[in-house]
């Protein structure tokens, strides 16, 4: 008796992990981000207004910043929800990134939202840059530019652009259009950049490298 209950019960590290540590092993860059951003978030929360404000300026990824050399600000403003409530941000972050950490694994995953947040943030201050060495009337130098939503777009987008037939053909477009329709209505240099996260990410999954490892199902 005590014979067959040894073959049946589980044993070893695996059996003695709760269900939770076992996502979170398989979704660790999602766990790691989430955790950074809600370490941020709380200490934030804890600064008074002019201390928030002033974190937000030294770590905006704006022109001026790019022009005296701090190009880190690029990594650093993707710890900063910004926008939307904290708790509703870094939820965003935690379902879309896990998704496609799930289906992709973390290398590309990572991958994938990097090449939204940063290249949406070159694209749009480099038209910004542009728009003052022609002095365009309505371009700043040190415009607040914080924020996971580059990368949390470009990611969604991806993941859509690479999903069922259904959420390629109405889910992309409805998101392309409330994107579009934020900016019409705001034009604001952060609905721009969402719309360029958007082509980014549908540029992304068209790559063979993301294709291999997720193939479009028909």
């Amino acid at each position: 008796m005590s014979d067959r209950l040894a073959t049946r019960t589980p044993t070893g590290p695996t059996a003695s992990r709760h269900p939770v540590l076992r996502v979170a092993g398989r979704l660790s860059l999602t766990t790691a981000y989430v955790l950074l951003l809600t370490v941020t978030a709380s200490w934030l929360a804890g600064q008074g207004h002019a201390g928030r404000a002033r974190f937000v300026r030294h770590n905006s990824s704006n022109v001026h910043h790019m022009e005296v050399g701090k190009w880190w600000t690029m990594f650093t403003s993707g710890l900063v929800v910004d926008g939307v409530p904290a708790w509703a941000g870094i939820a965003a972050v935690a379902v879309v990134l896990g998704l496609a950490e799930w289906r992709w694994g973390p290398a590309r995953a990572a991958a994938v939202f990097a090449f939204g947040h940063l290249g949406a943030t070159l694209l749009t201050e480099g038209a910004m840059w542009v728009m003052l060495t022609s002095h365009i009337p309505g371009a700043l130098s040190r415009a607040r530019d914080v924020g996971i939503s580059y990368g949390l777009v470009a990611t969604g987008a991806c993941l859509l652009a690479l999903g069922p037939a259904p959420l390629r053909r109405y889910g992309l477009p409805a998101l392309a259009l409330a994107l579009a329709t934020a900016w019409a209505l705001d034009q604001q240099l952060a609905d721009a950049g969402h719309l360029v996260a958007l082509g980014l990410g549908v540029l992304a999954s068209r790559t063979a490298w993301l294709r291999a490892r997720a193939p479009v199902p028909n």
